[in-house]
């Protein structure tokens, strides 16, 4: 079974990578990835040496299409997973085009091409932002409607949209998964665990939005690539699988753990001002994963953080050099 990852060089999709080769010895992997700011090939060093002709990498940007028609024709390809996105949302707000451009014309190249050499799956990994915000009960399902509130979640819901336009029209079998907030390894510093880790390590201030009490549901990155196979081999097509691990905790609570692990004081928190449509609380309904799919997440979210924050600690020569870009 070869496999055609796209993005794999961010931080979920070299996790993935990871992953599938560790645990799935058939498997071979082709990673795509246009290595934009936040695509970096140290966050797979050592796997080309370790897995030989499992593994190859191709310099690549989803969006360019005779790049990809090229790519997909050097082999049959059994899926294509794409991860390839921009997704910081204070980006989106800043440059909404450039999420626009890789979100939803990437995402368009990828399912012309894929349907064009005959792969016979599309995983489209997606987020719940596309939902919107909660109030203080219930959570997403499945069915909960589309209601994005920052130009990246509306780029994702509309790559989900064509992904799933693609599977009714022309037959391609299309699975998307929409997973909450993850963390662990390899996770660019402009999210909010990863900087508030470094920030600590360095005694600088860490700014938190509007009061803090924004709920997100964490699962630790491993959990969601183990969801992620699941959905590649035993997903319905047409069928969305929300991910998430009933790990939801409040931003402030998050940045005071991560304090505590590290034995610095409360007085480095600085609140800033509240991020343009900030959405108050997620919380994923993953029940159809845990029937459908036979997966449930394997980590209780506050050790996986504490866990995390230990693996920064310790690998300092990782992230050093992507504070100097």
């Amino acid at each position: 079974m070869r496999l055609l990852v796209t993005g794999g060089c961010g931080f979920i999709g070299s996790n993935f990578i990871r992953h599938v080769l560790s645990h799935y010895g058939p498997a071979m992997i082709t990673n795509v990835d246009a290595l934009t700011y936040a695509g970096n090939l140290a966050n797979l060093a050592g796997v080309a040496e370790s897995y030989g002709e499992r593994y190859e990498f191709l310099h690549a940007d989803i969006c360019d299409a005779a790049k990809i028609d090229a790519v997909l024709a050097q082999h049959q390809y059994f899926a294509v997973i794409n991860f390839a996105a921009e997704s910081h949302v204070d980006r989106s707000i800043d440059s909404p085009g450039d999420f626009i451009h890789t979100n939803v014309v990437g995402t368009s190249t990828l399912l012309n091409a894929a349907r064009r050499h005959g792969v016979r799956r599309f995983v489209q990994i997606s987020t719940d932002e596309v939902y919107g915000s909660l109030g203080p009960e219930g959570k997403f399902s499945e069915i909960s409607p589309l209601e994005p509130s920052s130009p990246y979640s509306a780029s994702k819901a509309s790559a989900d949209l064509l992904a799933l336009a693609y599977h009714h029209t022309f037959g391609l079998e299309v699975v998307i998964t929409r997973c909450s907030n993850n963390y662990g390894p390899y996770q660019f510093p402009e999210k909010l665990i990863p900087l508030m880790i470094l920030n600590t390590l360095a005694d600088q201030p860490l700014p938190v939005y509007g009061d803090g009490l924004n709920v997100r549901d964490w699962i630790h990155v491993e959990d969601h690539c183990a969801a992620i196979v699941s959905a590649l081999l035993n997903g319905k097509a047409g069928e969305v699988y929300n991910v998430g691990s009933d790990g939801e905790m409040r931003n402030i609570d998050v940045v005071k753990m991560i304090l505590a692990h590290l034995g610095k004081p409360e007085n480095l928190i600085k609140y800033v001002a509240d991020r343009l449509g900030h959405d108050r609380r997620y919380a994923i309904d993953s029940s159809k994963a845990h029937r459908e799919l036979q997966w449930k997440p394997q980590h209780r979210h506050e050790q996986g953080i504490r866990e995390t924050i230990d693996w920064y600690v310790r690998n300092r020569a990782w992230w050093e050099p992507l504070l100097k870009r």
